[in-house]
């Protein structure tokens, strides 16, 4: 069922229109209620996919399902219709305006409406894309202050990583703080890169999102393969940036194992042709981000490896 979570009136006869699509089954009052939400930043689009084959599925399946699942698609739709990251018009990230206001501006009413409506659900998974610069494996990022109130939910999401990161990185006007703070468990998963939509990484969260689903009793269906993941914190990770300025040109495999000292890239002077930076692996360790946009300056970020001593 379609329903209207939040409209507002445009100009030329147009109105904004964040929309949900819930499906349900034998939801009693006492059934459970998990929301899938996408499309905060209009620039990512793996969660589209991921939320067109997850309605697919539990449509055809809908005997299987016992509760409620909400999938929003596009809370950002403007953002998503203009190819734009922030908000249109007001110039803004979307993700820094949680929890909205009913009467401030659109952009702040639309926020206040989403999590209106999301308010009271068991869990929420929100989905993130990384941006056009970066490239990101599957992966869930939990906040240690929430740590032990969602690590269960992560490891059932079928994704490669679990980045444990410290609080203090934490914005308190995201969409994912604002629910946990709620009371509504609030999954962050980042993967694949802006602008493009990478199909076995979006299938992989599906079958997370189906396991999830069957390990909490809302699923009797399959729920497809799950994976291990591995689970890291902050200080078990090396940041790999750039110090020079030029086109940045990689020669490690993203998502692949490498040791210290590999070569995980060159930084070219396109001018003269010469390499004014080659990048060493600080670490042995797994290569979970890595620069997708080739355009670097000094400081800019090349990658990031989860370094193997300190997994777990």
């Amino acid at each position: 069922m379609i329903k209207h979570v939040s409209v507002a009136a445009l100009p030329v006869a147009e109105n904004f229109i964040i929309q949900k699509n819930r499906i349900e089954n034998n939801a009693g009052q006492a059934c459970k209620r998990i929301c899938i939400v996408t499309g905060t930043h209009g620039d990512e689009l793996e969660g589209q996919y991921v939320c067109a084959q997850l309605a697919k599925i539990l449509n055809e399946g809908k005997q299987k399902l016992t509760g409620i699942v909400d999938i929003y698609p596009a809370i950002n739709p403007l953002g998503i219709d203009s190819i734009t990251r922030g908000f249109p018009m007001f110039d803004l990230d979307m993700n820094r305006i949680f929890p909205g206001s009913s009467s401030g501006l659109l952009a702040e009413v639309a926020a206040h409406d989403v999590i209106r409506d999301i308010d009271g659900a068991d869990i929420c998974i929100d989905i993130h894309s990384s941006n056009i610069f970066l490239r990101e494996i599957p992966q869930v990022r939990v906040s240690d202050q929430n740590e032990n109130a969602l690590m269960h939910y992560a490891l059932m999401l079928n994704v490669d990583l679990v980045w444990i990161h410290a609080s203090a990185t934490v914005l308190e006007s995201t969409l994912a703080h604002t629910l946990n703070m709620r009371g509504v468990k609030t999954l962050v998963v980042e993967m694949g890169v802006g602008m493009r939509i990478t199909e076995n990484y979006c299938t992989q969260l599906v079958d997370g999102i189906l396991n999830l689903l069957r390990e909490i009793g809302m699923w009797s269906g399959e729920g497809g393969r799950t994976r291990q993941p591995l689970v890291s914190k902050d200080h078990g990770v090396g940041f790999l940036n750039s110090d020079a300025a030029g086109i940045f040109i990689p020669h490690a495999v993203h998502g692949s194992h490498v040791n210290s000292g590999d070569c995980i890239g060159n930084v070219i002077d396109p001018l003269t042709g010469s390499v004014v930076e080659e990048t060493l692996a600080p670490c042995n360790g797994l290569l979970f981000t890595l620069r997708e946009y080739p355009v670097v300056f000094g400081g800019s970020l090349l990658a990031r490896i989860m370094e193997d001593s300190k997994n777990g």
